[in-house]
């Protein structure tokens, strides 16, 4: 059961089975956001344990749309996290970072001047279809057992598999600062910050994320999703229910 106005959350059946939309906030990971809303709903429903899962997880520098799926609903986890994804961002032009995004500073500095409006659009057709990334090294991939941005952190040196992926809609919109907006739906398993580093590399200079927020899973819209802080006092606000 898709529950898309907070007033429903008072009297919803979360054992039975709910699934919500959330809007996660920044330098929030998803994780954090799955136990803040499990520790909320064992106070609520006063049981130890109940089964809380997200599909389809965004960086802790992203915001936007993540699907949380409550009691039995997490039984369709995987249907969700097979949904196109949809993104609006942030490119900046002429720089790289270990992260491909904002998390670290830049550091290697590449020439922009001769980027021009026609190159993008060129560029920008390149990438759209079937596409060959590999997920950056910060990432939650797995890697010999290990996280892989694990042993990034650790100085480890380790390769990670190329894998392929599709974009179905790339839209560019180019700003001053060499900065770029753009818009992108794609398969699921692309990583966006990958994306920006490579159409960097493909516009002979360097680019890296400053900033993202997923807008879209498959029909679900960010407009459908819940306030996380409004969740959580819905939540905390109600007595526990008997079972």
């Amino acid at each position: 059961m898709l529950l898309q106005d907070i007033n429903e959350i008072k009297t919803a059946d979360f054992l039975a089975g709910v699934t919500v939309l959330v809007d996660k906030p920044l330098e929030w990971t998803s994780f954090d956001v799955v136990n803040k809303i499990r520790y909320a709903l064992k106070r609520k429903l006063g049981v130890k344990k109940i089964k809380v899962g997200h599909a389809g997880t965004l960086d802790p520098l992203a915001t936007g749309l993540l699907i949380i799926a409550i009691g039995k609903d997490t039984k369709l986890i995987n249907n969700y996290q097979d949904l196109d994804k949809t993104y609006e961002g942030t490119i900046k032009l002429g720089a790289t970072t270990p992260s491909f995004d904002a998390e670290f500073e830049p550091d290697k500095f590449y020439p922009t001047e001769h980027i021009t409006v026609e190159l993008i659009e060129q560029t920008r057709k390149s990438f759209i279809g079937f596409i060959q990334q590999i997920p950056p090294k910060f990432s939650a991939v797995k890697v010999n057992g290990e996280t892989a941005y694990r042993l990034a952190r650790k100085g480890v040196e380790f390769e990670i598999k190329r894998r392929t992926v599709k974009i179905h809609q790339f839209d560019i919109v180019r700003k001053g600062n060499d900065e770029l907006i753009f818009a992108v739906k794609c398969q699921k398993g692309t990583y966006i910050r990958t994306l920006a580093d490579d159409f960097g590399k493909a516009l002979n200079s360097g680019a890296y994320l400053t900033g993202l927020r997923r807008s879209a899973i498959g029909n679900f819209n960010i407009s459908q999703a819940l306030n996380l802080d409004d969740l959580i006092t819905i939540l905390n606000s109600t007595r526990p229910q008997s079972h």
